[in-house]
C-alpha cells in the first residue's frame, strides 16, 4: 500500500481529500503545518484536523513551520508593500511550506506522495510526454494559478482528490455522507495571517512601514490631493483616494523616491505588454521560441490570449492580443495552454 501525507487544515476540502485518498486504496498520514502564531484560529485548525484524523482512522502529526513561514512568506509580503508592489503570500506558501518543507517531511516519512485539499488536476500527459498541472474540472473553484510555483521535478509527486469533482456541493456532499461535522463549514476567504482581513493594520504594526503624508498627482505633475502613506494603494483604485476632479481618476503607479501616487483616467490603466520575473516554467526549462499561451494576470481574472518570450534570463516578455486593465507588479501571472500550466511568474513593470 503506497503512503501519502496529506495535508489538512480542519476545513471540508482535505476532509474530505482523506476519505478520497482512503477509499482509493492509499495509507493516509494527516499533516496540520503550524504557520504563524498561538491564535485561536490555528489551535482550532490542529484540533479540528486532528479530531477528523482520530475519525477516519489515520495517524495525525503536527510540524512547526513559524519560522520558515515568517521568512519566506510573511517578511516577502512586507517587503513587496514597502516596495509599491502587491503580494499574493499563497503563492510563496505553496512553494515554501506545501510543497516544499511538507514534502522534505514526506520523504522523511517514507511517503511516495503528498496531497492537499486544492482544487486542480495532476494527470500523465502523452503529448507533453511528463506530469502536467491542468485546471480543475470545477473551474469556478480552479486553484491552478496558486499553484504554478511548485517544482515541476515533484509533479508526478502529488495527488489532488478533488480534481475531478464538479461542484463545491459533491465535497460537502461527500462529507455528509460520511457524517463529518465540517460539512457545512464555510470557506475561510481571509490571508490566514491577517484574519481581520486589514493588512494595512498588519503592515504598520509588524514592520517599519508607517503612514506618510504625500502628494496624489496626475503624470503632467498637477497635485490634486494628499495620501497618507502608499502602501494604502493599489493600481486600478478609485475609491477612498480623497480627490475631486472632472472626471474618475484610478490609481496607475506610483514614485517611491518622490512619496506620491501617480493617478489618471481608465483609458491609462490598459496595458498591451508587460515583464515577468522570478518565473518557473513547469513544461520546458526554457522557452526555445515565442509561445501562443493565455495568461491570468489574478486569481479571479479571466485568462486573456498572448504572446511569451523568453528575452533574457529569468524573464519572460508578455505581449498580449488586447490591452489589459490593471496589470499590478507583485502579482502573479501564470500561463496556460488550454487547461495545461505552462508555468508563471511575478509581474514586474508593464
Amino acid at each position: 500500500m503506497e503512503k501519502v501525507l496529506l495535508g489538512m487544515s480542519g476545513g471540508v476540502d482535505s476532509s474530505v481529500s482523506a476519505i478520497l485518498l482512503k477509499e482509493q486504496g492509499y495509507e493516509v498520514i494527516g499533516i496540520t503545518l503550524e504557520l504563524f502564531g498561538e491564535d485561536s484560529k490555528t489551535k482550532e485548525a490542529i484540533t479540528e484536523a486532528k479530531k477528523l484524523c482520530d475519525y477516519l482512522k489515520i495517524p495525525h502529526i503536527t510540524l512547526n513551520l513559524k519560522k520558515e513561514f515568517k521568512c519566506k512568506v510573511i517578511d516577502n509580503f512586507i517587503e513587496a508593500y514597502s516596495n509599491q508592489r502587491t503580494p499574493n503570500p499563497c503563492i510563496e506558501c505553496n512553494k515554501y511550506m506545501k510543497f516544499g518543507a511538507m514534502y522534505e517531511k514526506a520523504q522523511e516519512l517514507g511517503c511516495n506522495y503528498i496531497a492537499t485539499g486544492h482544487y486542480a488536476k495532476i494527470e500523465y500527459s502523452n503529448e507533453y510526454k511528463k506530469h502536467v498541472l491542468k485546471k480543475a474540472k470545477n473551474i469556478s473553484k480552479d486553484q491552478s494559478y496558486v499553484l504554478y510555483s511548485i517544482q515541476k521535478q515533484l509533479l508526478d509527486k502529488l495527488i489532488f482528490p478533488l480534481g475531478n469533482l464538479e461542484s463545491k456541493e459533491d465535497v460537502r456532499k461527500i462529507a455528509r455522507e460520511h457524517n463529518l461535522e465540517v460539512a457545512n463549514k464555510p470557506d475561510s476567504e481571509d490571508i490566514c495571517f491577517i484574519p481581520d482581513g486589514n493588512y494595512k493594520k498588519f503592515l504598520e504594526e509588524n514592520s517599519n512601514i508607517k503612514p506618510k503624508q504625500g502628494n496624489i498627482i496626475k503624470r503632467d505633475g498637477e497635485i490634486l490631493g494628499k495620501h497618507n502613506g502608499l502602501y494604502n494603494y493599489t493600481i486600478g483604485q478609485r475609491k477612498g483616494l480623497g480627490i475631486s476632479y472632472k472626471s474618475p481618476l484610478f490609481v496607475i503607479g506610483f514614485n517611491k523616491e518622490k512619496n506620491e501616487v501617480i493617478v489618471g483616467k481608465e483609458n491609462e490603466l490598459y496595458r498591451k505588454e508587460m515583464k515577468v520575473g522570478d518565473v518557473n516554467l513547469l513544461l520546458m526549462d526554457k522557452l526555445e521560441k515565442p509561445l501562443d499561451v493565455t495568461v491570468k494576470i489574478r486569481y479571479s481574472s479571466k485568462p486573456a490570449e498572448a504572446i511569451i518570450n523568453q528575452t533574457e534570463e529569468g524573464i519572460i516578455q508578455v505581449i498580449f492580443k488586447e490591452p489589459q486593465r490593471g496589470i499590478t507588479p507583485g502579482q502573479s501571472a501564470v500561463f496556460y495552454i488550454n487547461d495545461v500550466v505552462v508555468g508563471g511568474g511575478k509581474i514586474l513593470v508593464s
